[in-house]
């Protein structure tokens, strides 16, 4: 064994160990092992830890690959295995980190996330922690870079942002920094948290906990501090936080904004995130499914928020309307919040009732999750017949709209040019399977219109519809958007969307009587209630007085009421629920865009964003993706396929986000609420 030390010129030793070289984070120290390729990761560690020959609980930690960047959590894995030689430098350190959360409020939180687990996993542990349902929905986006602001000073800015924003715990909790991840089964012991026989959890009119607060979050570490503030929307101190904040200001910033989203199937450390970095929890996809005020305060109240501040900076297009009523209920909520729970108590129980039934019927479970159990005796179609005045723009023409009788049968439109030849061949006749509708509506106006792109072989054909009244609009708009979707006015759907659409409309009257208009007060700050467009186009006054005016048809309204309406009147937003990111088709001779929402692919223009061609995900065989030079290629049962280059984002990204609504559109309420992980991960991860 005299051999032992002699070292050969591969740098082994003639005995066949080598020298494995590592850092331990902790402790600022290098060390160097003597190991043999036939070595397990967990005997390394062992060794390293006798060797550091210091007292501390080293169970968090783990060995880092840093060349490599992978996490060696394979422990009985040797180092032959894993393919580590002399030449490698490994770090010995904590696998749980500090990461400064910002949530859909703009609130930052301080909370130690497991950098070694996969980001889909790290969010559901996030998620159960804060009490969301859900947290499929959820993800964890980079904060966007403002081009405007000079490098130098984008630190200082982000930290004053921080400091506005203020801290997430009340001073004096027991914690300042929230622990994610299952520690001695605080978390997990949570009861009830997805079972399927879920008691109610918080008051039905303002979100509030119906228990005491260390049973509304179990042994979770938010016990201790001041969890309310998840729940409770805060008015926006200060106008200068919407001027500090990035806006994008066309459809290509918004397209960038996607770029900085996280691959869901890789860890936080192999994505480069540092300790101590700002990342974004948001609702990534848009389909909000089984929301329930009963169980869901937090996850209603964190929506809420998302919706006004992707309205307030600009993030997603409005009209002036419905702008002023997003501000009343903006308003409303406001003045809600930060009045006592006691003022909310004493109601009557008939009240409480009457909001009971309201909310059962405004459990918007949305998109993919309706269900009702009115069926109804439906023992035929039912069809709708009217006047209606259809336009079909051209290029320089100047006619107008022309009235014509119009069916509505199944999924198809036929236009007559009078009632009496309704028997005989259609002038007009519109298949409504795929299209894409689009309301263009301005109550003042009276003007109620229905914008239709419908698929054709070589692109989409461009209808207008004109209603009369907001009844016959509401119908005929319900019925499109369901024939779009290849449904029927016999779908238990249809009622429902009717009254959500009249709602909508309702909402958004003026000029009510004078003296119910309750006088401007130094309350209403306008400039945190309406984005800057608006305070650019009015004075202050003249806006407050428009809020107040659209204030009296949500007056009426609950807390938890008029936060889900404000997410349905988002929703019926036309942009609502659209990723855009930069795409060049093949074909194609420049840029455009590629828009995915919840069941369909969009072409778009990319200065316009107008639909150029609407492709449905239920009429999709397959897709797949050429990693090596970036493109996604989709094919689908009737139509050629579609193939396009991501430009200035990872094709993994979109690819995540058409598997993640595939995986969405699969979940039913009468099946198991326990996340199915490795669906989701053969959905959307790549092979790289």
């Amino acid at each position: 064994m005299a051999l032992d030390g002699i070292r050969m010129p591969d740098g082994c030793y003639a005995d066949g160990t080598w020298e494995l070289k590592m850092h331990v984070t902790d402790l600022h120290r290098d060390v160097s092992l003597r190991v043999t390729g036939e070595i397990h990761i967990g005997g390394v560690m062992l060794k390293l830890v006798e060797k550091l020959d210091v007292k501390k609980d080293w169970s968090d930690h783990a060995l880092w690959w840093e060349k490599k960047k992978t996490w060696l959590l394979k422990t009985h894995w040797t180092l032959d295995k894993y393919g580590i030689q002399a030449d490698a430098r490994l770090l010995f350190t904590p696998q749980h980190k500090l990461l400064r959360l910002q949530l859909p409020n703009m609130k930052h939180m301080k909370v130690k996330v497991n950098f070694s687990d996969r980001v889909f996993k790290a969010v559901s542990d996030i998620c159960k922690t804060f009490n969301i349902r859900h947290p499929e929905e959820l993800s964890l986006l980079r904060k966007p870079r403002d081009p405007k602001k000079k490098k130098k000073k984008l630190e200082e800015a982000e930290e004053d942002d921080l400091e506005l924003q203020g801290p997430l715990l009340t001073p004096g909790s027991a914690s300042e920094v929230i622990f994610i991840g299952p520690v001695k089964g605080s978390i997990y012991s949570s009861p009830g948290l997805y079972s399927k026989t879920m008691t109610p959890t918080y008051d039905s009119r303002d979100g509030s906990p119906l228990s005491p607060t260390t049973a509304w979050f179990g042994d979770s570490p938010l016990s201790e501090g001041n969890p309310s503030i998840l729940a409770v929307s805060q008015p926006i101190s200060s106008p200068d936080i919407l001027v500090k904040l990035y806006k994008p200001q066309s459809l290509l910033d918004k397209a960038k904004i996607n770029q900085g989203w996280l691959d869901s199937s890789r860890s936080l450390m192999e994505q480069d995130v540092k300790e101590n970095e700002v990342l974004l929890l948001r609702f990534k996809y848009h389909s909000f499914f089984d929301l329930n005020p009963k169980y869901d305060a937090i996850r209603v109240n964190q929506l809420y928020e998302q919706s006004k501040w992707a309205i307030l900076l600009e993030e997603i297009e409005c009209t002036e309307e419905e702008m002023m009523m997003f501000a009343a209920l903006q308003y409303h909520i406001n003045k809600l919040s930060i009045m006592s729970s006691d003022n909310h108590m004493n109601n009557s129980e008939k009240e409480v009732d009457e909001v009971d039934a309201a909310l059962s019927d405004l459990e918007i479970t949305l998109e993919g999750g309706k269900t009702s159990n009115s069926l109804g005796d439906i023992t035929s179609i039912p069809e709708l017949a009217d006047y209606v005045k259809v336009f079909k723009p051209k290029k320089l023409t100047l006619k107008g709209y022309k009235q014509y009788w119009c069916t509505f049968k199944d999924i198809t439109i036929s236009c007559y040019k009078s009632k009496e030849e309704a028997h005989g061949t259609p002038a007009l006749q519109m298949n409504l399977r795929g299209c894409e509708v689009t309301p263009d509506v301005n109550i003042s106006g009276q003007k109620f219109n229905i914008k239709l792109l419908i698929p054709v072989a070589d692109g989409m054909n461009e209808i207008w519809l004109r209603c009369d009244m907001e009844k016959q609009y509401a119908h005929w708009m319900a019925a499109c958007r369901l024939a779009s979707k290849g449904k029927t006015m016999a779908d238990s759907s249809y009622n429902l969307e009717v009254q959500n659409i009249l709602s909508f409309l309702k909402m958004q009257h003026m000029n009510p009587d004078p003296q119910f208009i309750e006088p401007i007060t130094t309350d209403i700050n306008p400039e945190c209630l309406v984005s800057p467009r608006y305070l650019k186009k009015y004075k202050n006054k003249q806006i407050s007085a428009r809020i107040l005016e659209a204030h009296q048809n949500v007056a009426q309204m609950s807390l938890i009421e008029a936060k889900m309406r404000f997410i349905q009147a988002w929703q019926s937003l036309p942009e609502f629920g659209i990723t855009h990111f930069l795409a060049k088709f093949q074909g194609g001779k420049r840029d455009e865009l590629i828009g995915i929402t919840y069941n369909r692919l969009i072409r778009m223009d990319a200065s316009t964003g107008d639909a150029i061609k609407t492709w449905r995900f239920s009429n999709m065989k397959q897709w797949n993706v050429n990693w090596e030079i970036k493109m996604v290629k989709v094919e689908f049962a009737d139509e050629p396929c579609l193939s396009f280059i991501c430009a200035e984002v990872d094709c993994k990204v979109v690819h995540e986000f058409i598997g993640g609504y595939i995986f969405l559109s699969t979940r039913a309420k009468d099946q198991n609420e326990s996340l199915d992980e490795e669906m989701f991960y053969k959905l959307t991860s790549g092979w790289i």
